[in-house]
């Protein structure tokens, strides 16, 4: 597994470059573009979401989280939203994430001790791990297990580069 250097602070890697430069474009500055799969193992059924992800600083220190795309599920397509606030965690390589309307959820690392977390949803527990992949790309893999679901979420995120579309 490949870890972030020990200096590694999570909300300045998630905004990247901040000014053009041989890398990067100021426009492009916190984000990503996101391809997901889908699987629902209780029947085998696959889907993907392909969208954007926007990291967009908060007054707080920490970070907005909003992605749009499309989700393909055999069931429905078509375009697909969620929010969420990233907050300090009292560390800089890691930040704790909450639904919009405040309530906790999970905290976002990729140390060796703190990228695996768990949220309890009744009746099911979500388990998330975090692979951090270098400068300009992660991943993080949702299982979600219990009576009511059995899930295998895995989102691939690769930084983007150029103006924002």
């Amino acid at each position: 597994m490949n870890f972030p250097p020990p200096e590694f602070a999570l909300r300045a890697y998630l905004l990247g470059p901040t000014s053009p430069g041989p890398d990067a474009d100021a426009a492009s500055a916190g984000q990503w573009t996101v391809q997901r799969d889908l699987l629902d193992r209780a029947d085998g059924t696959r889907g993907t979401f392909s969208g954007v992800v926007h990291f967009i600083p908060t007054d707080d220190g920490g970070l907005a989280f909003r992605e749009e795309g499309t989700m393909r599920w055999p069931s429905f397509t078509g375009p697909a939203s969620r929010e969420y606030l990233l907050r300090p965690a009292g560390s800089p390589d890691a930040l704790d994430v909450f639904f919009p309307d405040g309530r906790p959820f999970h905290r976002m690392s990729f140390t060796p001790e703190s990228n695996l977390d768990r949220h309890w949803c009744d009746p099911d527990t979500y388990r998330v791990a975090y692979v951090y992949g270098g400068w300009d790309r992660f991943s993080y893999t949702w299982d979600v297990q219990g009576p009511r679901k059995d899930l295998l979420l895995t989102s691939h995120l690769v930084r983007r580069q150029g103006p924002a579309a």
